[in-house]
C-alpha cells in the first residue's frame, strides 16, 4: 500500500488553450469573446494525471517557472504536503487571483494522478457520500437576444434539467422583461435563477428582489459586490421569503469564505475549485460551510467539480455552465451530460475520468 504515497513526482508540464466562445457572452460586470483553460499534465509511479483551471495564460507561467520545479521530486501520494509547500510558494504573490488559480491546476492533476495510482475514479478516493450531483444549467448571458436566452434555457429544461440560470445587470432596465421572458419560456415548475455579478446598489438590487420575486425566482447570485458583505447581508435579511442569496465563487482562501459565513452574508456559499487553490481548498470550504449548517454550491467547470463534489456536505448542487460545458467537451473524452438533472461519475474510469485530446486542442494553443 506504501507504494501508492511513494513514488516522486517525475514530471510537470503546463500549457494553455484559448478557445472562442460560440457568440459573444456578458454578465452584468464583464464580457468577454474567448475563454483560457490552462491544463496541468503531472507524471509518477507509472501513471499520468491531468488538472486544469479557467485562468490568464500568465497562470501557466506561473506553474511553470514556480509550482512545477517545487512539485517535482515530491511524493505524488502526499497532497496535503504538495498543497502546503505551493501556498507557501506564493506567499509574496499574494493569495486571491492566478496564484490561487495556478495551485488549483496543480493540486487537480495531483489528485487524478493519485486516484490513477489506486485505479479507482476520483469519488471513490475521496470517500463520497453520493454518486451523482443536482446541476443547474447556467448561461442565459445579458448579450443574448431574447430568443437566444428562451431557446438555450427552455433546452435545459426539456433535457431534464429542472433548475436553470440566467445572467442580469448590464442594462437594469432590460432585467424584468428578460426575466420574464424566461419565465415564459421555462414554464411554472423549473426553479429559475438570477445571477447579477454584482452590479447592483444595495436598495437597487432590493427593488429588484421583490420584482423578481413575484416571477417566482427562487436563488439571486451576488446582488451587490461580494466584497460588500454588509449589502450581502443586507439582502439575506430583507430579500422575499424563498429566495435565496448566493455568493463566494471570487473567494480564493478559507480566510475570506470564514469572513463571509461570519457576516452572515448568504443564504448558500458557493465555492470555485478552479479559483480556490484545487479540489484541497474547495473540500476544506465544504468543511467550513458544513460547520456553519450552510447548503454549499459548486461554481461552474464541472469536469472539474464534479468528483469533489459528491464528496461535499451539504452540497446542493453544481452549475453547468454553457461556457466551460462546451469547451470541457471539445477538450476532453469523458466530459459528462447531465441525466435526469444530474451528473454521474463515470465509476470504469479511474481519476477524473478525463482523457485530454491533444489533436483536437492544438489549434489553440497559446504561447506564455
Amino acid at each position: 500500500m506504501s507504494g501508492h504515497f511513494d513514488a516522486p513526482v517525475e514530471r510537470v508540464a503546463v500549457s494553455a488553450y484559448t478557445i472562442p466562445t460560440d457568440r459573444p457572452e456578458a454578465d452584468g460586470t464583464f464580457a468577454w469573446d474567448e475563454t483560457t483553460m490552462v491544463l496541468v499534465e503531472v507524471d509518477g509511479g507509472g501513471r499520468h494525471g491531468i488538472g486544469f483551471t479557467y485562468a490568464d495564460p500568465a497562470t501557466a507561467s506561473l506553474i511553470e517557472r514556480s509550482l512545477a520545479p517545487l512539485v517535482t521530486g515530491m511524493e505524488s501520494g502526499n497532497i496535503a504536503a504538495c498543497w502546503a509547500a505551493m501556498i507557501h510558494a506564493i506567499r509574496n504573490l499574494g493569495r486571491p487571483g492566478i496564484a490561487s488559480m495556478a495551485i488549483a491546476a496543480v493540486d487537480v492533476a495531483l489528485w487524478d494522478l493519485k486516484a490513477k495510482r489506486f485505479g479507482v475514479p476520483l469519488f471513490r478516493l475521496l470517500s463520497a457520500e453520493r454518486t451523482a450531483v443536482p446541476v443547474y444549467g447556467s448561461g442565459g448571458f445579458t448579450s443574448y437576444p431574447l430568443d437566444v436566452l428562451q431557446a438555450q434555457l427552455a433546452g435545459w429544461v426539456e433535457q431534464g434539467i429542472p433548475r436553470v440560470k440566467m445572467k442580469i445587470g448590464t442594462h437594469p432596465g432590460d432585467d424584468l422583461e428578460r426575466v420574464r421572458a424566461a419565465r415564459e419560456a421555462i414554464g411554472p415548475d423549473a426553479a429559475l435563477f438570477v445571477d447579477a455579478n454584482g452590479a447592483y446598489s444595495r436598495k437597487q438590487a432590493l427593488a429588484f428582489a421583490e420584482r423578481f420575486a413575484e416571477l417566482d425566482v427562487s436563488w439571486f447570485e451576488e446582488p451587490v459586490s461580494s466584497d460588500d458583505l454588509a449589502g450581502l447581508h443586507l439582502l439575506r435579511d430583507r430579500a422575499p421569503a424563498g429566495m435565496d442569496i448566493a455568493a463566494g465563487e471570487y473567494a480564493y482562501n478559507s480566510f475570506y469564505f470564514r469572513r463571509m459565513l461570519d457576516a452572515d452574508a448568504v443564504d448558500v456559499l458557493q465555492a470555485d475549485a478552479s479559483r480556490c487553490a484545487g479540489i484541497t481548498g474547495f473540500l476544506r470550504v465544504a468543511d467550513l460551510c458544513d460547520a456553519h449548517g450552510l447548503p454549499f454550491s459548486a461554481h461552474t467547470a464541472p469536469s472539474l467539480h464534479v468528483h469533489a463534489c459528491c464528496a461535499a456536505p451539504r452540497l446542493i448542487h453544481l452549475e453547468y455552465f454553457h461556457d466551460h460545458a462546451r469547451i470541457e467537451h471539445m477538450l476532453f473524452d469523458g466530459a459528462l451530460d447531465p441525466v435526469d438533472g444530474a451528473l454521474h461519475p463515470d465509476s470504469s474510469r479511474p481519476g477524473l475520468g478525463l482523457e485530454f485530446k491533444r489533436q483536437d486542442a492544438e489549434q489553440w494553443i497559446v504561447s506564455f
